[in-house]
């Protein structure tokens, strides 16, 4: 079910941060425009929550000082944004509110669904580049799982060739984590 809001003019980041929850949408903010993407399917949230395991247990092992999160708002000087996992300074986290700054994100991840694949492939990377987040990490489920890596060049992500199920994804920043992309969507 889809809620209507009544509203003049451009939204803030502040004004969007205080609708009631919703969820059934995820709400988003780009240059002052609302923008809704629907609730995530089983597959999707199964993905996320598999990967948020796996990079939560590797940021332990590793020592890393930072937080893994699903689902949270992060301010971009260009509005708000919320990708599927983001991988938090620690110290940053402790101290936020219900929003974290994108220069105490160290990277994202973005699972694609038919919904929202044009926007993982076009409008985020290029928001979040822009917001001077590190890394970039697109996950597609269909036909077959598969990883994509950027790593931030100016203003934009430089993607390598991307990681198929059956082959490993191997990354060493922000920390070390190895995966097979099947392991998101199978036991």
């Amino acid at each position: 079910m889809s809620v209507a809001y009544h509203h003049a003019g451009p939204w803030t980041v502040e004004e969007v941060l205080a609708l009631p929850e919703d969820t059934t949408e995820r709400t988003e903010l780009v240059g002052g425009q609302l923008m809704m993407s629907p609730a995530p399917t089983l597959a999707h949230q199964r993905a996320s929550h598999r990967l948020h395991a796996l990079l939560e247990r590797a940021a332990e092992e590793s020592g890393a000082d930072v937080e893994v999160f699903q689902a949270i708002n992060v301010i971009i000087p260009d509005g708000l944004l919320i990708p599927d996992l983001a991988i938090v300074d620690a110290t940053a986290a402790r101290e936020a509110g219900v929003a974290i700054h994108a220069h105490d994100v160290l990277a994202v991840a973005e699972i694609a669904s038919p919904s929202t694949r044009l926007t993982d492939r076009k409008l985020k990377p290029a928001l979040y580049a822009t917001a001077s987040i590190e890394h970039y990490w697109r996950i597609d489920l269909d036909p077959a799982p598969r990883v994509t890596i950027g790593r931030r060049r100016a203003e934009a992500y430089e993607e390598q060739p991307p990681v198929l199920a059956g082959g490993r994804v191997r990354l060493d920043e922000p920390f070390r984590v190895e995966f097979d992309p099947a392991s998101l969507t199978i036991r």
